[in-house]
């Protein structure tokens, strides 16, 4: 069989028998050997036994959420291809060729644009066609480095060998994101086509939440990608406290009026110390990333590893803590020569300052290290070879 018709169903009988017909219509019509699948996640207003009527083939999905529909049904799919969407009548099924073609050229993903195909008056909230959906899409685009301009639209087509090897499992509405960054960060070829987008033909509310489910799909994103999460961050805070410490190190200065001081210089240091543990983190999480499967292997991340060993992290963050400890024993040799008398702040804080940055600095890379160490990849993937 090549064709998989894919429809998630919760509470859709107003408008499933129409979406199942016009599949079928489809099929009949390009010839295409396929069937139309409703998943149902726990309807309770007869939308399977419609369904079932107009011609579809049904499963159930026990557990809740769009996402887990969606993975059930692209289990229970005996298609080749697996077209999916909402069974709201918002899609056209009748109208399917340009996904079909585009799966037939070898594309693994044919997804909808409806920016570019149009949206009709109704058929999007204005806080999601001029905010939610463009913001989103262009953090997914910038995060993993994609093309696809419109990352929610749920009119898609995928490779189903290669969609079940992906290891989706978003439980809700983040699962669209979920498709398209795993399926960017394994180098699939994807292809977009213009998608018009209706008003959905239901009268009860949609399931969608703007506020909760574009939070779901932000916090996935971010996730995705200890980069722009944590990385980024990490090296700015670092680069500009160290600019601050050093510029302040041999006294204040006055830039336009305001003066900087050992008050700044504080605050510098502690954008450092929380720009080191962002770095750390953003390398630990990048890691079991790896290590569970939700992310691949980065070149970059290869070369640190085959660098990287427990004793060196260690030898580094001792020389910064020792670094750290050589200005705290000068601060206590000026103390003892002052005859531990109180000495003058603005003096001393200027090597207290760098000498309890750099202390932490290197204790924190030390016991990086021991994590990193203990959950290093590189024996699970020879274990795994």
């Amino acid at each position: 069989m090549e064709l998989t018709i894919l429809m998630p169903c919760l509470n859709e009988a107003e408008t499933v028998a129409t979406c199942v017909r016009k599949a079928q219509g489809f099929l009949e019509r390009t010839g295409i050997e396929g069937e139309v699948l409703v998943a149902d996640n726990g309807s309770s207003d007869g939308s399977p036994d419609l369904a079932r009527e107009a011609g579809a083939r049904v499963v159930r999905i026990a557990e809740k959420g769009y996402g887990r529909a969606l993975i059930g049904g692209i289990g229970a799919a005996r298609g080749r291809y697996v077209i999916m969407a909402d069974a709201d009548e918002s899609y056209d099924f009748s109208q399917l060729d340009a996904f079909v073609e585009g799966l037939r050229a070898g594309n693994t993903m044919v997804i909808g644009h409806r920016f570019r195909g149009g949206i009709r008056p109704g058929a999007m909230p204005l806080l999601h066609r001029y905010l939610g959906n463009p913001a989103l899409s262009f953090a997914g685009r910038l995060f993993f480095s994609s093309s696809v301009g419109d990352f929610h639209c749920g009119l898609r087509g995928v490779d189903r060998e290669a969609a079940l090897q992906l290891g989706l499992h978003a439980p809700g509405m983040e699962f669209a994101s979920e498709m398209i960054v795993k399926a960017t960060l394994a180098g699939w070829q994807v292809a977009e086509v213009p998608t018009v987008l209706s008003p959905a033909g239901r009268s009860r509310a949609p399931h969608l939440r703007s506020w909760r489910d574009g939070w779901r799909h932000l916090r996935f994103l971010l996730m995705m990608s200890p980069r722009w999460l944590m990385l980024y961050p990490g090296a700015f805070l670092i680069g500009i406290g160290l600019a601050a410490e050093l510029a302040i190190l041999r006294g204040p200065i006055v830039i336009h009026g305001i003066g900087f001081d050992i008050h700044t210089m504080l605050y510098a240091a502690g954008a450092i110390i929380l720009g080191v543990q962002l770095v750390l983190f953003s390398l630990l999480a990048r890691t079991v990333g790896v290590l569970k499967n939700l992310l691949p292997m980065s070149a970059p991340l290869a070369r640190f590893l085959r660098v990287f060993t427990l004793e060196r992290g260690i030898l580094v963050g001792l020389l910064l803590s020792l670094a750290g400890l050589g200005l705290a024993a000068y601060s206590v040799e000026n103390w003892a020569h002052a005859r531990l008398a109180a000495l003058n702040p603005a003096t001393m804080m200027r090597v207290a300052i760098p000498s309890v940055t750099l202390m932490l600095a290197g204790a924190e890379i030390v016991f990086a290290s021991f994590l990193l160490g203990l959950i290093d990849i590189r024996t699970t993937s020879a274990s795994d070879s």
